[in-house]
């Protein structure tokens, strides 16, 4: 059995491939300002900044971070930082003692334990779905 691991981390390691794919893939957008894959914390992974006219002038920033396993665990975890707060929430499939594998940690501030959830298993599906809601939140930005 594996050990839990409640950093938000898994038990094996990044899977290169599948986080410059990604990297590629967001790169091509016009919603995106950069994706840069960095080893933060001892972990690799992509972050993301979302280009600003896509955003209300009160966002001052919106970022991504993406850290995906060999066994196809990961963790996405998008933010907003506006003058006075921070919106965050997190699509996570690891193993934890909070949730089930598959959990989402809702907005805005992405607490643990969070919502368990069921994710698509191919990578693509998974950013498509997480792309998908930011986009909804971006909308009832604008909208506010």
């Amino acid at each position: 059995m594996v050990p839990p691991a409640g950093d938000g981390s898994s038990p094996a390691p990044i899977d290169r491939p599948i986080i410059e794919f990604l990297q590629t893939r967001l790169q091509a957008t016009n919603q995106v300002e950069q994706a840069t894959i960095t080893d933060a914390s001892d972990h690799l992974e992509l972050r993301v900044v979302f280009a600003s006219p896509y955003y209300p002038a009160t966002v001052d920033e919106a970022t991504l971070t993406v850290r995906w396993y060999t066994n196809d665990d990961f963790k996405l975890h998008y933010r907003e930082v506006h003058p006075e707060r921070a919106w965050e929430c997190r699509w996570d499939r690891h193993p934890n003692p909070h949730n089930t594998r598959d959990h989402f940690h809702p907005p805005p501030t992405a607490p643990t334990p969070g919502d368990d959830a069921s994710w698509p298993t191919d990578h693509r599906d998974v950013l498509t779905l997480v792309l998908d809601e930011i986009e909804e939140r971006i909308a009832a930005l604008w909208d506010e």
